[in-house]
């Protein structure tokens, strides 16, 4: 909640006039001193109820289609721009069709969805174990942070550790970025109450930059119910962030390029491949073009809000045309937009393709985009109140916020990259190597004819034991409760070390498959 100075001046019979008006003129100073820092946000708002909806409905429309528009490029363009002879094409049928053939998709809005869920049947103060819960224990697809943060709570992990870079190798992926709309839209123009509620969800999921993805992304979407520019939006919101993080450097890099060459967005995009593309948690991601980082994939996003120039189509395709992971990139891009310029300024061109599926429940919830909306009121009109605003019949009075950078976090701090070494190894009941380095992680799956097996395996390190884990038989593609990585271990002194694992419950009918295995030292030297 936003606190603001209350000054109650005590007028004795005989102060003089004079008095009285230097006393003024410096409550006057004062006041104005306090609406510059404030960088043009009221101390309070009003706005009609029809219009808070409005931009609700923005949001969650921009999202959606941004989603479907990048989504035929989803990681085709790894490392590269997608150049501007490149088509995307569109259709007022491509929702409806990814609705049919491939909802996986929407992971995007999906799991936004699990959590608001959880807020429409407990309140606003729902635990961190209940949207955990909750999460795990859904059917949909996920990869990443998203699904090593899943097993880890179906193993009696929880957060904040299950998203905690010590338990999650993916920890600094843009799996939060992509899943925090709904803060910053139940928190209009409250962006640290948006944080406070990222704090909470986020850290199922994420660390560090992966954290901060969901911070930005839901200030971003918080201040759009304020500013009616992208540009002020994107500064404001880099606010939330720590200013020696890696992430606030990575988007300040956009930000720089877009105030030296307003229309040179190629170049922005070079910059930040140039100076943040290289990963260093993500085993999918290193020493290869894949880039699934969320200050990487933040920085696409303020790329197609800074470039764009508040038009929806030019923001939605540059942002997709950074590449990568195009279709969140856009989604969240043009659904922060939307809520800048409310549902009906989204261009019909665009909103029409949803006509077909407004009434349609996203693939694995109870809630069409048409609940989406309402929902997305309630839960407004909730935190709204509880943040010492009014609610009335036809309007709501907000106690705004000034942005306030979180703490600090870093994943992987001490920890680089030197090697991925092939193992291309079969388990069948122990398994020893050795390795020099500080940390290493095992990628590899387990399969089964029988995919209700698990097995159990326990790892050893310098003969001691540090891990009995226990690894689900998994169907590549399909939902399941794999472990992403095999094993991993950071932390470690920087020696040579030897590995061994045994299978304590080895069955004819699975597999255990060990691919690759990252190292790390203490430097790159």
């Amino acid at each position: 909640m936003t606190h603001r100075l209350k000054i109650k001046i005590m007028y004795k019979n005989r102060l003089t006039h004079t008095i009285q008006l230097l006393l003024l003129m410096f409550i006057v100073g004062c006041n104005n001193s306090t609406s510059e820092s404030r960088n043009g946000i009221p101390p309070e708002i009003s706005i009609e109820r029809h219009e808070l909806l409005n931009k609700i409905k923005g949001g969650w429309a921009g999202k959606t289609i941004g989603c479907v528009y990048g989504g035929p490029v989803e990681f085709l363009f790894n490392g590269t721009m997608i150049q501007e002879y490149t088509p995307i094409t569109w259709s007022y049928r491509h929702v409806e069709h990814y609705y049919d053939t491939f909802p996986g998709l929407f992971d995007d809005i999906y799991v936004n969805i699990t959590f608001m869920e959880v807020f429409d049947r407990l309140g606003l103060s729902a635990s961190a174990d209940s949207f955990a819960i909750a999460f795990a224990n859904k059917s949909y697809p996920l990869w990443h942070a998203n699904q090593a943060a899943k097993y880890n709570i179906l193993q009696g992990i929880m957060p904040p550790e299950s998203g905690h870079w010590l338990n999650n190798p993916h920890a600094d992926d843009i799996d939060y970025q992509i899943e925090s709309d709904f803060a910053g839209l139940m928190s209009p123009a409250m962006p640290n109450t948006a944080s406070d509620i990222s704090d909470k969800i986020g850290h199922i999921f994420n660390y560090g930059d992966g954290w901060y993805g969901g911070v930005f992304t839901g200030a971003m979407y918080s201040l759009a119910f304020i500013y009616d520019d992208p540009v002020q939006i994107v500064k404001e919101a880099l606010k939330t962030i720590p200013e020696k993080s890696d992430f606030y450097q990575c988007v300040s890099t956009v930000v720089e390029c877009f105030e030296q060459n307003s229309t040179d967005w190629e170049n922005a995009w070079f910059e930040v491949e140039k100076k943040w593309s290289a990963v260093v948690g993500c085993p999918d991601g290193v020493f290869v073009p894949l880039n699934i980082d969320a200050k990487v994939n933040s920085a696409y996003v303020a790329i197609g809000l800074l470039f764009g120039e508040g038009d929806f189509f030019q923001t939605m395709d540059i942002a997709t045309r950074c590449g990568q992971d195009s279709d969140c990139n856009a989604a969240t891009a043009v659904g922060v937009l939307g809520t800048m310029i409310g549902y009906d300024k989204i261009p019909q061109k665009w909103t029409a393709a949803l006509e077909s599926v407004v009434e349609r429940n996203f693939e694995y919830t109870e809630t069409s985009l048409n609940e989406l909306y309402a929902m997305g009121l309630r839960h407004a009109l909730l935190v709204i109140e509880s943040e010492g605003g009014k609610v009335n019949e036809n309007s709501v009075t907000i106690q705004t916020q000034v942005p306030q950078p979180v703490r600090y976090e870093k994943s992987f701090e001490g920890h680089y990259p030197i090697a991925m070494l092939e193992v291309n190894h079969l388990l069948k009941e122990t398994f020893e190597c050795t390795f020099e380095g500080i940390g290493i992680v095992f990628r590899g799956y387990v399969t089964s004819s029988d995919l209700s097996y698990m097995a159990e395996v326990e790892m050893y390190v310098d003969d001691q034991l540090v891990e009995t884990a226990i690894l689900p038989a998994a169907m590549p593609g399909a939902a399941d409760k794999r472990r992403t990585d095999l094993f991993w271990r950071y932390q470690l002194p920087n020696r040579t070390h030897k590995v061994q694992f045994k299978w304590l419950n080895p069955d004819d009918e699975a597999n255990i498959y060990f691919g690759k295995a990252l190292i790390y030292s203490d430097s790159y030297s």
